[in-house]
């Protein structure tokens, strides 16, 4: 080559993770996939929707929109940095590499204070569904919290293929529930179907206050609670790292989920503002378990409470498993405790997931001395963070 020719600079290779050693790449494509999927549907609409419904009315459903269309463009995002550079410290290892350790050090505490708050609100949600049932009427709502977050974390203490197989089945349960909700809703509208002595159709929007029954102010103040909603949408991104083949997989996974946002979330609060009035959902019962009961079908709301407990149960697994990749991606740089670096014999960052579970019990100590606001407290601290 003459001295006259431009010299070709080489691409900088991507940074290494020193935290993303000692994992084993034990999540396969289906996994992946429903991690995807499961990740856009959790507690903030099988449980936080209703609530919102009765505060604002149809309008929730453009806050839905708008937030969906942010949770995408962040998400989209994240997806290009995975595929640059799959790591299990997700944004918290990015950050270092092209923002440097202060960027490092803020995400990840913001983060991990974020899913901390969502935990809670996870095992409150579990308790409140859990006394749907006579049966666990008896047992104190602090109590169902703190057995949740038990279970949960015993999951997390087992190889990563554990928490891959039940996201999996976890988030094929919310689909397969939505999808029958969607279409059972549908059937109602056209037939004009009466749902607890109220008929399904058009009307609904027009006779109960019209779109914007409170003004349009609700749709911005509930916003929070929206946003709460999509917390879950990045952990596709914190899982890629220990994916067999993220590079493959992670496009795909990440560009479908706009219309999965629009499908579920908008779709589904549109849905539910045409099967019932507005006024007819409340923030202690899911509106899905309220169509279903209001329908007459029999035993479809007992049905539908055990999906949505299912929801929540997936959405609290997700934040103990990503909470733990987080604190240790930290800790071995040294902005974390040194705990949180500690793996076990299943490759599992159980330090990590100690920390979390042990701030949980703050949610269990809310649900003790505030039942009837648990729920609310700890979403609206989850969804600043956020």
């Amino acid at each position: 080559m003459s001295s006259s020719e431009p010299v070709k600079a080489r691409p900088a290779a991507p940074m290494v993770d020193k935290a993303d050693a000692g994992y084993q790449k034990g999540l396969k494509t289906r996994h992946i996939r429903m991690i995807a999927i499961g990740g856009s549907i959790g507690t903030g609409l099988f449980l936080g929707a209703g609530g919102r419904l009765a505060k604002g009315g149809p309008a929730l459903a453009i806050s839905y929109a708008i937030c969906g269309i942010f949770a995408f463009i962040m998400v989209r995002a994240l997806g290009e940095l995975s595929v640059h550079r799959p790591s299990s410290g997700a944004f918290v290892s990015y950050a270092r590499e092209f923002m440097g350790e202060k960027g490092a050090y803020t995400t990840g505490w913001l983060f991990f204070l974020d899913w901390s708050t969502t935990v809670m609100a996870d095992i409150t949600a579990v308790a409140l569904y859990l006394h749907y049932w006579r049966f666990f009427e008896p047992i104190p709502q602090w109590l169902l919290a703190m057995i949740a977050l038990a279970v949960v974390f015993a999951l997390n203490m087992f190889s990563v293929k554990y928490f891959g197989e039940a996201e999996f089945w976890f988030a094929a349960i919310k689909v397969v529930a939505i999808v029958a909700f969607m279409a059972v809703a549908i059937w109602a509208i056209i037939t004009g179907h009466a749902v607890a002595n109220e008929h399904a159709g058009f009307a609904n929007l027009t006779n109960h206050g019209g779109f914007f029954p409170m003004g349009v102010a609700p749709m911005l103040t509930l916003s929070l609670g929206v946003i709460f909603a999509f917390g879950g949408t990045e952990m596709v991104g914190v899982a890629a790292g220990e994916a067999k083949d993220a590079v493959k997989i992670l496009p795909k996974a990440v560009n479908s989920m706009i219309v999965r946002i629009f499908v579920f979330y908008v779709g589904s609060v549109v849905l539910m503002t045409l099967v019932l009035p507005w006024s007819s959902y409340s923030a202690n019962e899911s509106p899905f378990v309220t169509f279903f009961s209001g329908i007459g079908v029999p035993h479809a709301g007992d049905i539908m409470q055990i999906v949505v407990l299912t929801a929540a149960l997936s959405s609290l697994n997700a934040g103990l498993y990503a909470t733990g990749r987080t604190l240790r991606s930290m800790a071995v740089a040294g902005e974390a405790p040194t705990f949180a670096s500690k793996l076990n014999k299943s490759h599992v960052p159980y330090g990590g997931i100690i920390i979390t579970a042990g701030l949980g019990l703050i949610g269990v100590l809310i649900n003790y001395v505030y039942p009837t606001n648990a729920f609310e407290i700890v979403m609206n601290l989850a969804g600043i963070g956020i």
